[in-house]
């Protein structure tokens, strides 16, 4: 049984070392994907147990061979995960089985799936981004090179965002990826630990032309954060008008004793009806910002370990927080008696709605 606490639970189950990633099904509010260090994906039925109506359940598990490092869904039915055994895999949750759709040369390290390519889209220290359609003989569709080891990977219709060492970025339209249609360095200073794509609250279209090429899509842009306590937020649009919009913001510090604390951003995450997003950090703290007034809107109360991954589920009613080691102290951190690994349910409500919406 979870526990409740300020409207929120636990999962039962948790893996027994640092999640990874959370992810919640794109059509099921109450499907959550978890992956982790110590080998495995779990799939959760997330119930109401702070309310004590529908208690979550553990659904079923998959091993990789070493930590897995990203996770995300297809279906309602299948799912995808990747980690430091290089190793793709296709998750068949109704008879818990899975199977090899292809590999990298070097850990994979982020994924996402496109529903208008009907493929798995994945990254890897390797420099690569690589296809994959597990209905096909040959599962692996195409590979592209980058120019550096790539962190994190973002998709929103059919841009693709790609966050990569050196603090280099790329934008490609999925539907020709022979090249990216912009290469950008990051705003920030140090080394980009997080990624999200925006929605465009309003609806609106936003058409860009770059050489001759369209991309077309409902989104505006994306956030990013660092290791150093900061989020820049960015817009596609190359236009001098519209990347005069762009800025970037310190959070997740303290000062404490008159010593200025700073710690890395570990996740960002986009309400998926009101366009105001989520960061969760080192700190163990989680904020909720409104981009358009530049404002934060709540800081929830501080979690007994840093928060390394965190989602919205698709209705935007709940938002996934896993809580963990995050290794920002290396072994001696590991070292020291600390809270167990823990993946909290938040119900959310009007803290997340931006002061002016009106939906």
């Amino acid at each position: 049984m979870g526990s409740s606490v300020d409207h929120q639970f636990a999962l039962p189950s948790p893996p027994i070392d640092s999640v990874s990633k959370v992810q919640y099904s794109p059509t099921n509010p109450n499907q959550l994907l978890v992956s982790s260090w110590d080998t495995t994906v779990k799939l959760y039925d997330v119930g109401d147990d702070a309310a004590g109506s529908r208690m979550s359940e553990q659904k079923c598990k998959f091993d990789h061979r070493a930590a897995v490092l990203a996770c995300c869904f297809s279906d309602a039915e299948h799912g995808f995960s990747g980690g430091l055994d290089t190793t793709v895999r296709y998750l068949d949750f109704g008879n818990e089985k899975t199977n090899v759709v292809g590999s990298h040369s070097d850990a994979v390290s982020s994924m996402v799936y496109s529903k208008d390519l009907n493929a798995l889209i994945s990254a890897s220290w390797d420099r690569t981004l690589r296809l994959f359609d597990p209905r096909a003989p040959t599962p692996e569709q195409s590979s592209h090179e980058n120019p550096e080891r790539i962190y994190h990977i973002d998709l929103v219709n059919n841009t693709l965002v790609v966050a990569m060492a050196s603090r280099l970025f790329h934008i490609y339209d999925v539907r020709n990826m022979k090249e990216p249609s912009q290469q950008r360095e990051s705003s920030l200073k140090y080394m980009t630990r997080s990624l999200a794509c925006m929605l465009n609250g309003e609806g609106t279209t936003c058409t860009i032309s770059l050489e001759g090429r369209l991309i077309t899509s409902n989104t505006v842009g994306y956030a990013t954060a660092s290791v150093e306590g900061r989020i820049a937020v960015e817009y596609f649009d190359p236009s001098p008008e519209a990347q005069e919009k762009k800025y970037a913001f310190k959070c997740h510090r303290q000062t404490i004793d008159g010593v200025d604390h700073v710690w890395p951003v570990n996740a960002l995450a986009f309400h998926p009806i009101y366009n105001t997003f989520a960061s969760a950090g080192s700190d163990g703290t989680v904020s909720v910002w409104d981009h358009k007034i530049k404002k934060r809107l709540r800081q929830y109360p501080k979690f007994n370990n840093p928060v390394s991954s965190i989602a919205f589920n698709c209705d935007g009613s709940k938002l996934a927080i896993a809580s963990c080691y995050t290794w920002d102290e290396g072994e001696q951190g590991a070292r020291v008696e600390r809270e167990r690994p823990q993946v909290w349910i938040k119900s959310v409500g009007p803290e997340v709605k931006p002061k002016d919406w009106q939906g």
